[in-house]
């Protein structure tokens, strides 16, 4: 019997893709990161390509590798935080598998990526602002195709895929 997919979506930072391998691991399913897939077919890191083809650009490279990789059977996927900005995107991976919504709070977020410059939504003075913005354009995004929703605060990446384990387990999915 083959395994449904799991996607891991959320802002960024929350641990998609820590979480993600993580589960992958512990499933023994395969993983992909959406991001370093168009990185490795672009040969260029996101920064550069939001620089050189814009915003725009990246979401055309990003909803072709989410078709792609939703594809698939059986496998863990981080997207990456934007990915729900694309109604096609949504739908793709609400039809194609199970979403958990990693979600976790500004200051933590901010904490986070407090030196971080490869984010290029970050790149500016207000980081706070932008996470806050992100999150409320996102949320509900995030929450319309989301089948659970779990909150990375203080514990550890491994509590947390026990966590979405166990409720997995229960819910018979696993």
């Amino acid at each position: 019997m083959t395994r449904q997919n799991i996607f891991v979506v959320g802002l960024m930072a929350v641990g998609k893709s820590t979480v993600g391998r993580m589960l992958a691991d512990s499933l023994d399913m395969p993983f992909y990161d959406s991001d370093h897939e168009i990185e490795a077919r672009a040969g260029a890191e996101v920064s550069w390509i939001f620089d050189v083809e814009g915003e725009s650009g990246f979401r055309d490279r990003e909803e072709q590798v989410i078709d792609e990789l939703t594809q698939l059977q059986g496998v863990v996927i981080a997207t990456g935080g934007g990915v729900v900005k694309r109604q096609i995107n949504r739908r793709r991976l609400a039809a194609r598998g199970i979403v958990i919504h990693l979600d976790c709070p500004i200051k933590k977020l901010l904490a986070r990526t407090r030196k971080d410059k490869k984010r290029p939504l970050l790149l500016g003075d207000d980081r706070e602002h932008v996470l806050t913005k992100l999150m409320c354009e996102r949320g509900p995004l995030y929450a319309e195709i989301a089948d659970y929703r779990f909150v990375s605060t203080e514990q550890s990446a491994r509590a947390l895929v026990r966590q979405i384990e166990r409720k997995l387990t229960d819910e018979g999915i696993l």
